[in-house]
């Protein structure tokens, strides 16, 4: 028999609604094969029926009946994005995840190298370059066009300098990339170690055009102090293009490249990268897209015989994160949208919907409600990916950035001190380095204050290389310390921070030590206080 009609409903309704439930019914009802009742007929007694029963049906009823043929209708499409989101997942742990940063100095063209790479890999149209071209025109800017890409704000594309660290993603057949293009002034270094820290592997741009390598490269320019950064930060892999090879005083010229590559080869070599293995050269034109998806054309450039940076790109390899390892996210960023969403870089570990996890250092609960990579919902996201991810359970101004996000079960421990081996690069004129010296300290996305409140050992490292047991000297522990000496020290901070010991965790463990705007020291943590304390115990 059909559902009742609504009492308030016309014969005319009624009919033509009754007609349509008795059609379904007979699709239902009767196989395929038989003809035992005429559709017609079905339908007019169906009607009939309906508008005896029609006026005895109470309204309640038919609001259930309602009520149940929507949730029926609305259950039947929500398989379809678990399907497409299990597809997607798949598709992603195909292709692995890489984040490039883009370092060097000032005006190097860091961010028209990642602007044409964009371009060429086809995240950006045709009509999106011929507006950007005219915008850098009208400020009589010509070539800064493909940096508009990479350089949002109006500050930015004012003074053609880059301020925050740019963010883009794009894809090749094997690998997905996320771009970091960080800025190349001095007084932005603090926004480009943000930067640094997320990368696996770094672009180091560097400017062919007469006179800009030297400045960048000379005491004082940046490529130097990027470079250092970079290897402290835990960039393991580094790919140096020489930029601006197109601009007339160099002309592609062979000369200039050797030259570049012969001063660099020695400055990377002494910041702990092995030039064989982690290091490679390659010459490119950001502005005009030279050598970067395809390889050089030889009427342009007759000598490079090499690969392209897209090919390097795609080739080159680094270490696997542990997936299965405790969960160390530390967060970088924090906003509201219906609920309280971080964003951060995974370091080890995997992070799901559903998950209960907790924030550390102020030992919050929470529950992960759901989990982004790039603008795609995903059900999990493994190590080394950037994510945003909503939790509920904490307060958005409960958050900062240099918390983590870890297991319950086996949090990141919570320090005020810690002890740490450290190299001193450059102090500033006159300054020793000493017990009670005070400089700003970078550890993942921890910007803190800090003391240094004990020299504990001064490591000769000629000695060390030396590991007879017999001409082993007593520990020295110095006063003070001067450049080039690495010592081993005790760091205090007011607030506390999260970190873990190199050993455990690099990405946890290296860090940064700044003062009035230069680096003057890297390090990494060797001991910390024992779980479930802050500090030493005397």
């Amino acid at each position: 028999m059909a559902p009742p009609i609504p009492s308030h409903a016309t014969p005319a309704d009624a009919d033509a609604a009754a007609d349509d439930w008795a059609t379904r019914d007979d699709f239902e009802e009767s196989p395929a094969g038989s003809q035992s009742h005429p559709p017609a007929a079905a339908a007019a007694a169906a009607a009939e029926e309906a508008q005896e029963a029609a006026p005895l049906a109470p309204p309640s009823e038919d609001i259930k009946e309602i009520e149940s043929t929507l949730q029926s209708l609305e259950l039947q499409p929500s398989d379809v994005p678990h399907d497409s989101l299990q597809t997607e997942a798949e598709e992603r742990n195909r292709k692995r995840h890489l984040n490039v940063v883009f370092i060097g100095h000032v005006d190097a063209g860091k961010s028209t190298a990642g602007g044409q790479i964009l371009f060429l890999s086809g995240q950006v149209d045709d009509r999106t370059i011929q507006k950007y071209e005219k915008e850098a025109k009208d400020k009589s800017r010509e070539s800064w066009y493909m940096a508009y890409i990479m350089d949002t704000n109006e500050e930015e594309r004012a003074k053609g300098k880059t301020v925050e660290v740019g963010r883009a993603h794009f894809e090749t057949e094997t690998t997905r990339f996320t771009i970091l293009d960080a800025p190349g002034h001095k007084s932005y270094v603090p926004n480009m170690i943000s930067g640094a820290s997320q990368a696996d592997i770094g672009v180091l741009v560097i400017s062919a055009r007469k006179g800009e390598f030297e400045t960048g490269y000379e005491r004082g320019g940046q490529t130097r102090e990027h470079v250092l950064l970079a290897k402290t930060l835990g960039v393991s892999k580094l790919i140096v293009v020489i930029n601006k090879m197109d601009d007339p005083t160099v002309g592609w010229s062979k000369e200039r490249y050797d030259e570049i590559e012969g001063k660099m080869t020695p400055f990377l070599k002494s910041s702990g990268y092995n030039v064989k293995k982690d290091v490679q050269f390659l010459p490119i034109s950001g502005l005009l897209g030279a050598n970067m998806k395809t390889r050089m054309d030889k009427s342009t450039c007759g000598w490079w015989n090499g690969p392209c940076l897209f090919e390097i790109m795609d080739c080159i390899e680094v270490p696997l994160r542990d997936p299965k390892g405790p969960v160390r996210m530390p967060i970088m960023d924090k906003y509201k949208d219906m609920g309280t969403v971080v964003m951060g870089k995974i370091e080890s570990g995997t992070i799901s919907e559903g998950d209960n996890l907790v924030v550390m250092p102020n030992k919050a609960n929470v529950k992960v409600i759901s989990v982004y990579c790039d603008e795609d919902k995903v059900r999990s996201a493994a190590p080394g990916e950037n994510v945003r991810v909503k939790l509920s359970g904490i307060e958005e101004e409960d958050i900062a950035a240099g918390f983590v996000l870890s297991n319950v079960g086996n949090p990141v421990g919570a320090v005020s001190e810690f002890n740490a081996q450290l190299q001193i690069l450059e102090l500033l004129d006159n300054a020793i380095f000493t017990a009670g010296y005070k400089a700003v300290l970078h550890i993942h996305s921890v910007v803190e204050e800090c003391e240094i409140v004990d020299l504990i050992e001064e490591i000769d490292l000629k000695r060390k290389k030396e590991s007879d047991p017999k001409k082993k000297k007593p520990k020295r522990k110095p006063l003070f310390v001067k450049n080039g000496a690495v010592v081993v020290c005790r760091v205090q901070v007011s607030n506390l921070i999260c970190i873990e010991n190199f050993s455990d965790s690099p990405q946890l463990g290296r860090f940064t030590l700044r003062t009035e705007g230069k680096t003057i020291a890297v390090g990494k943590v060797v001991a910390v206080p024992p779980a479930g304390s802050a500090i030493f115990k005397a």
